[in-house]
């Protein structure tokens, strides 16, 4: 098996000396984690550098980007062109073993989306670039489809790491990696803020993304992603209030607001989706201001 991303321990940075570690860590939201190149905007519009980059499911996309040192005015231009079309062919034979498991076979690797689209888009972002290349250090989320337990990628190839991060269930087949079978992040910890934490960041940006009910029911796939995004809301509160409550870090919660319900072919919404992420950031700017002021002068005391 070709070598890919694999689990191994990182020795956590040391903060350079004169100011606090700001960390950024993005959630699943599929394509509502566009918001984050709005938020990556005005931090670097500020000149606010990022020492730690954090992503789970469609938010992996953007922070490994970060971490590679794209612009984020490349990355706009980017969202634009690799949303589109990308979940519009069906993978035949996965329809086909999930309607007929008996004739066709039954294989926990199934995803009715045709994926060839998704590889692409992994390439042409990421290419060969490896965890250890990128100049901010770099951890993705995923979960164990087999165990159901949560997995931290930090080496190997990134575009591995977020293929197996954005793996939703049905949809998008499994990626295999270091022998484990990996599916979207977001079904063991939809904002993995404790990585942010245990990696010694001082202020963490936490953008998350709630799912608003569905006003039908009428798909077995619609049923099936309200149940998902119902539990993966509730895990997201719980994340904030946790975090909140011990205060470990400093967390400024980010939760873009979005007047519409906003689907995996919503190209069309992705202007919408930067701005508001940008309004998010604007409207905490102040509060992180301050933060990063008091943490500056703790550390010359």
């Amino acid at each position: 098996m070709p070598e890919q991303a694999t689990l191994t321990p990182r020795t956590p940075q040391v903060a350079p000396r004169g100011r606090p570690r700001l960390a950024v860590v993005v959630g699943s939201g599929g394509m509502k984690c566009a918001a984050a190149v709005g938020m990556w905007k005005v931090l670097q519009h500020e000149g606010i550098p990022i020492d730690i980059c954090v992503g789970c499911s469609g938010g992996s996309i953007y922070t490994a980007a970060m971490a590679m040192g794209m612009d984020a005015l490349e990355a706009e231009k980017h969202t634009h062109r690799m949303w589109e079309g990308l979940f519009n062919r069906l993978h035949v034979r996965s329809v086909l073993r999930s309607l007929l498991p008996r004739r066709f076979g039954f294989n926990e690797r199934l995803g009715l989306v045709d994926d060839r689209a998704v590889a692409r888009v992994m390439r042409d972002l990421y290419g060969d670039v490896r965890f250890e290349q990128a100049k901010i250090p770099l951890h993705l989320a995923a979960t164990d489809l087999r165990s159901g337990e949560a997995v931290e990628l930090r080496s190997g190839r990134i575009g591995d790491a977020v293929r197996a991060s954005i793996a939703i269930p049905m949809l998008l087949r499994p990626k295999e990696i270091a022998g484990r079978l990996l599916v979207d992040g977001g079904m063991s910890d939809p904002l993995p803020v404790s990585i942010a934490i245990r990696e010694g960041a001082d202020i963490i940006l936490a953008m998350g993304f709630e799912t608003p009910p569905a006003e039908q029911l009428n798909s077995m796939l619609g049923v099936a992603g309200q149940c998902i995004s119902t539990t993966i809301n509730h895990m997201l509160r719980s994340t904030y209030a946790f975090y909140s409550a011990v205060h470990h870090a400093e967390i400024v919660p980010l939760m873009p607001a979005f007047s519409q319900p906003v689907r995996l072919g919503d190209t069309h919404l992705i202007p919408y989706l930067i701005e508001r992420g940008e309004q998010a950031m604007e409207a905490e700017l102040p509060y992180l201001r301050r933060l990063l002021a008091a943490g500056t002068e703790r550390s010359l005391a």
